[in-house]
This record gives structure tokens, sequence and C-alpha cells, in this order.
């Protein structure tokens, strides 16, 4: 018997975030980009479909839109925190049964290098922020 279930992803990779994080003294290495991907699983009927039209996919626009003027919505002193107004920002999609968030900066020293923070969110957990209703 086979009990392979049909998993679906929308995937955003390497979105440059114009955003200012950290605070950094004299000498320093300064982060020239940050880098976001984010893996959205959802429900595989959103995907697997058997007309051509747009009310039957998952219309991801308005959450690039919302990340990015979360990115710009002012100066982070971490990633942290940056992620978790993303986190907030998916939770308002029902569409959305889990995620893995990426957020990497680059460069780390003498030019070289990426260090990044990953999360990734169950469905219970984005339960949780839609029922407590967290605001981004």
């Amino acid at each position: 018997m086979n009990m392979m279930k049909t998993n679906a992803c929308i995937d955003l990779k390497d979105l440059q975030l114009q955003t200012q994080i950290g605070t950094y003294g004299p000498g320093a290495v300064i982060p020239k980009q940050h880098l976001l991907d984010l893996t959205l699983w959802i429900d595989p009927k959103l995907v697997f479909i058997s007309e051509d039209l747009m009310e039957n996919v998952f219309d991801y626009d308005p959450l690039v839109i919302e990340i990015e003027r979360l990115a710009g919505d002012g100066h982070y002193e971490t990633q942290e925190r940056l992620m978790t107004r993303i986190v907030q920002a998916c939770a308002k999609y029902p569409e959305i049964e889990s995620l893995e968030i990426s957020l990497r900066k680059s460069p780390v020293s003498q030019g070289t290098g990426s260090l990044g923070v990953r999360l990734l969110v169950d469905q219970t957990t984005l339960d949780e922020l839609r029922t407590t209703k967290l605001s981004a």
C-alpha cells in the first residue's frame, strides 16, 4: 500500500530586502544585502488544479508586498524581529499550513560569507498565532 501523501509548497528564494538591521561600530563589517528565503506549505489543491484560473491558486503577490513593506518599516536591531513579523504576516493567510523562513546577510567577514537564521513554523504554531491575533 502506497502511503505517499501529496504536498505542495510555494518557494520564494533570494529576495533581496531593502532593510536596515543591526548596529555596527567603527571597523565592523556592514552587510551589503539581506536575502530572504520563504517556503510556504499549502493545500495541494491550490497547486494541482484542473482549470487555469487565479481563483484556484494561492495569490502570493499581496504577501510579497507586505514583506517588502515590513522590511522597509524602520530600523531593526535583529534579523529575528523582522523574521517574526514576516511569520505573523504569513499567519494571516489561512491557506498557509506551515512554513520555513530563512534570512541571511552578507558579507560576514573580509567581503565573504553569509550568516543566516532559519525558522520552521508548524501548523499548530500558525494556528496559535491566528487565534491570539498577533499583529505584524
